[in-house]
């Protein structure tokens, strides 16, 4: 009995935000297994042999797979329920890893890597909803951030694992954390909005109030109101024209109605330059080619293992400060200041390896390069990223979350593929510093265009922000 009472509600939210944000930390898994896998494909003893182009397929694969996992995710979630479809991520990613672990040819390990990249497209679109609908108002910021933290903590132990151990242990070591999220997933129950959109009422009041508890009936009530109403106008529309002509009617109107709802299209519109701020911030840098970073702002270091991990842990600090920062301040500001600091951060890096590269400077030395490094780090970790997957939680209406995410996440996948490929052809063609000026010109206009669009969320139910895209007055108690 003692045991039951401190099993609060916030416990229980912890638990099953688990079973999403350990998936999440896949995905630093495979962005960051790039940084330890091509130097040790590149060894002349390695089993499988491999130049800068097919180093560059490895690495960004990935990004170009998720688009797949897109077009699966809306039916997998909407159809089947969020809890399957996190379970079959899951199961995507261990079959990769085991890809990996099989793989003794270039072709066998891009194969492996796109495989990967599906259970990131299905999870980079599923997990920052599941937690939205899973967590209250007043703790779903800070929920949504951690994906951030466990993202990095992914990046971090996969590059642990691989500077002592070779990438075949790496992978065996990537399938039992896996193997722990999917016992967390099984554990966790169905999401209360999914049940209530498969008309499953009194499932969706039982499930809601064992993760909320009593005190958020109000929005446990309007929601199932919303889906009634919704589900007696479908009701009326197919009985009514029960035709094929009749039902492809209904399709056309949808998509009507779906174009003209600003509820839909603003949302969609804001996290295409979110996520474009996000993957032009410099993490995919940071993520794949951390070791060319370090020499091109620092030059040739000693301990470069010891360098990438200090690297790493500053990543999981910054975003632990981050989910502090994000039940702290609005949203809005947030986002204006630690993109507006990444910003600025980019000139300052280019300006000091352009002048360093024309002996400009009157005085360089390495630990000045990694404290500029430090600071762009930092400038990621508290907002350019995680605030991605914060607002990706919050903006999209429940109605359409399904399409918004997914068309939402092609275009972040697209942004993850052409950045992290083109990365070493950019630094090579046009120079270091000229690069991070130009991502400087990318992050300031996306910048410019969410600060004009976004509305501010923090404290808000997922129907307030909803019904402030329609423009509509919300009476808050």
């Amino acid at each position: 009995m003692e045991l039951r009472r401190c099993i609060t509600p916030f416990i229980i939210q912890c638990f099953v935000s688990a079973g999403v944000t350990l998936n999440m930390s896949g995905m630093g898994l495979v962005m960051g297994f790039s940084t330890v896998l091509l130097p040790q494909l590149q060894k002349p003893d390695s089993i499988i042999q491999i130049d800068e182009s097919s180093g560059s397929w490895i690495a960004s694969i990935p990004g170009i797979a998720i688009i797949v996992g897109n077009f699966m995710v809306a039916t997998l979630m909407n159809k089947f329920g969020r809890k399957i479809a996190n379970l079959i991520s899951v199961t995507i990613t261990i079959i990769g890893w085991l890809c990996i672990i099989f793989s003794n040819t270039t072709s066998m390990m891009i194969a492996a890597r796109f495989f990967q990249g599906i259970a990131m497209g299905i999870i980079t679109t599923l997990g920052p909803i599941l937690i939205g609908e899973y967590t209250s108002p007043r703790n779903r910021g800070a929920f949504l951030m951690s994906i951030s933290i466990s993202i990095s903590t992914g990046v971090f132990l996969i590059h642990i694992l691989g500077i002592y151990l070779d990438w075949r242990t790496t992978s065996i070591a990537c399938i039992g954390i896996a193997l722990v999220d999917i016992l967390i997933v099984i554990l966790s129950p169905e999401s209360p909005s999914w049940l209530a959109n498969q008309g499953k009422y009194e499932e969706c009041r039982k499930v809601f109030r064992y993760l909320r508890g009593d005190n958020e009936e109000e929005e446990l009530e309007k929601m199932i109101e919303a889906n009634v109403i919704s589900k007696q106008e479908n009701k009326i529309k197919t009985s009514a024209n029960d035709t094929i002509a009749a039902r492809i009617d209904i399709i056309v109107h949808y998509w009507k109605k779906l174009v003209k709802d600003r509820a839909f299209y603003v949302p969609v519109f804001i996290m295409l330059h979110v996520y474009t701020m996000a993957q032009w911030s410099g993490v995919n840098v940071f993520t794949s080619y951390l070791i060319d970073l370090i020499e091109h702002v620092s030059g040739s270091v000693d301990h470069m293992d010891m360098i990438i991990i200090s690297i790493d842990v500053q990543r999981i600090v910054t975003s632990t400060i981050g989910i502090i920062l994000i039940k702290k301040i609005r949203r809005r500001l947030l986002v204006f200041v630690s993109v507006g600091l990444n910003f600025v951060m980019y000139l300052i890096i280019a300006g000091y390896t352009y002048a360093k590269q024309n002996d400009w400077l009157p005085y360089h030395h390495p630990y000045i390069g990694l404290v500029l490094i430090h600071l762009h780090m930092f400038s990621i970790g508290i907002g350019a990223l995680p605030i991605s997957f914060v607002l990706s939680g919050e903006i999209y209406p429940l109605e359409y979350k399904g399409i918004s995410g997914g068309i939402s996440t092609i275009f972040m996948s697209l942004n993850i593929f052409t950045n992290v490929k083109t990365i070493p052809m950019l630094f090579n063609a046009m120079g270091f510093s000229e690069t991070y000026l130009m991502y400087s010109v990318i992050i300031g206009y996306c910048l410019v265009i969410v600060c004009l669009l976004l509305p501010e969320t923090k404290d808000r139910t997922l129907l307030e922000i909803e019904e402030s895209f329609r423009r509509k007055k919300v009476n808050r108690p």
